[in-house]
């Protein structure tokens, strides 16, 4: 799909989008926050087994037309395209998750890094766990807060610019990147490890999660977690139609999906 033809309209009505176009952190404020809380993190189509394609004609059907959401390659690859259409400068770049340290954890999550002026923001609207909710400004140290949520960017001699999220008064580290450019063929490698390898959290667990302005629902296999102010409640869906009809209440997934929930 060329930038010419690229519904950019729709994608808006899709995020409930109604701000300007310029090339300012304003827009990329707005647009990032509308996506992140209108486009749920999903992966039900790698738990299915269903090949995950990242081919922009195909990722706009599947999360502007069929309104659907998806992880990381999906939605950040997606988002970077309307980016790039509206004029913005984006670099596409690998981060290494924390999974009890980053030795063990392969570079396989996507994120974003827009240059505005004199200043770079991270961007990331595909992480579906304590990733950012709007732009992060790469400046080391400062704290950022978004709807009760605060980040903040360190530098470490190894892995690079790490991202820590704020927990009970102490900064926790979600993931590292580089600015070491990407190409389309990395992340169809990357992408092909994490929609079918069987170690893999995707193949194994259905996830669908996304952000509220007080909280986050998520629904992890046969549970469904809402939190809202602090406050948790988790609500065991014994049948798989209980499932369907949480994926459609809280995340507006109107096509039915077969989870083939293992109990």
């Amino acid at each position: 799909m060329s930038k010419e033809l690229f519904d950019i309209s729709a994608y808006f009505k899709r995020i409930g989008y109604t701000g300007g176009r310029d090339v300012s952190i304003e827009t990329l404020k707005g647009l990032h926050t509308k996506h992140v809380m209108n486009v749920p993190f999903e992966n039900i189509d790698v738990f299915n087994k269903k090949p995950i394609s990242l081919d922009m004609d195909v990722l706009f059907e599947k999360i502007v037309t069929k309104k659907r959401g998806g992880y990381c390659f999906e939605m950040n690859g997606l988002f970077s395209f309307v980016l790039e259409t509206l004029g913005f400068r984006v670099s596409n770049l690998f981060a290494r998750v924390w999974h009890n340290g980053f030795e063990l954890t392969g570079k396989s999550h996507q994120v974003l890094l827009v240059e505005i002026d004199d200043d770079s923001w991270l961007c990331d609207v595909g992480f579906g766990g304590n990733g950012p909710l709007s732009p992060i400004r790469l400046e080391e140290g400062m704290e950022q807060e978004n709807f009760g949520r605060s980040h903040r960017v360190i530098v470490d001699p190894t892995y690079g610019y790490v991202l820590q999220f704020k927990i009970k008064d102490e900064f926790q580290p979600v993931y590292a990147f580089t600015e070491e450019k990407c190409y389309p063929s990395d992340y169809v490698i990357a992408n092909h490890y994490t929609s079918t390898h069987p170690s893999c959290l995707f193949t194994q667990s259905l996830v669908c999660t996304k952000p509220t302005e007080d909280g986050r629902i998520t629904l992890f296999d046969g549970q469904l977690k809402i939190v809202a102010n602090e406050l948790e409640t988790v609500t065991d869906l014994g049948l798989d139609e209980e499932i369907h009809e949480a994926l459609q209440s809280y995340f507006g997934l109107s096509e039915r999906v077969k989870t083939i929930i293992s109990r």
